[in-house]
């Protein structure tokens, strides 16, 4: 059961990130294992469980990050994260153009939200089309997120926008990738496990969103390619 990070946790994330080798890393290994992987699994079976059980028509899955760094990328800040994130997602080796919900840990921040990893132009260009065609569902969804505080929308827009800058749609117009995040300082709700029902309860809101975004695969090419 889930009860919350500690000081400890936070600590640890600094510690690793200050001291991020393999001697530093294997003295510190149960440390590790009991303030920053124990309660992440924790954390994030206990979102995944209830999320699921309202949604399992979507089909989606659970995948907690390794604290190891990919050896085949050589990395100058060191072959750890110092920080930790779990997904929820579809088994897909293409995830990385896929709407994702994640929940993300650092020393400083935590973050959770929906968004890509990675989307690709034509995961994009498939969305200007739908919106030119049809752009009633969208500003629906974007009305609603007007509506709240909790999730704001993030993510590179081009230099020179795609669309007219005073569309209610351009700032999802001009993007290049996005997320749908909440982003906030370590505060008490790290060490709390209300932690579990806020999260669960943020990827609820989502759901409409990623209902919207997971269809686009479908739409066709608007440049007509095969």
């Amino acid at each position: 059961m889930f009860k919350g990070f500690t000081d400890k946790t936070v600590d640890f994330m600094w510690n690793l990130r200050f001291n991020n080798n393999k001697s530093w890393f294997m003295e510190n290994k149960n440390e590790f294992k009991a303030v920053l992987e124990k309660p992440m699994h924790e954390l994030a079976q206990e979102v995944y469980s209830r999320f699921i059980s309202n949604h399992d028509e979507l089909n989606l899955r659970l995948h907690i990050a390794r604290i190891y760094r990919d050896a085949r990328r050589p990395n100058i800040h060191g072959p750890y994260k110092d920080h930790l994130w779990f997904t929820i997602r579809q088994q897909n080796e293409e995830w990385t153009d896929k709407p994702v919900f994640w929940f993300e840990l650092a020393p400083e921040t935590l973050s959770y939200g929906l968004g890509y990893y990675r989307a690709k132009p034509l995961t994009m260009q498939k969305l200007r089309a739908r919106i030119d065609k049809s752009p009633k569902p969208l500003q629906l969804l974007n009305d609603k997120l007007e509506r709240q505080s909790e999730f704001i929308l993030e993510g590179d827009e081009y230099v020179r926008p795609k669309g007219d800058p005073a569309s209610p749609l351009a700032a999802w117009y001009n993007k290049k990738t996005f997320s749908l995040i909440h982003e906030e300082g370590i505060t008490e709700a790290v060490f709390s496990p209300d932690l579990v029902n806020r999260v669960t309860q943020g990827f609820e809101f989502l759901i409409p969103f990623y209902m919207y975004f997971e269809t686009l695969d479908a739409d066709p090419d608007p440049l007509g390619n095969r």
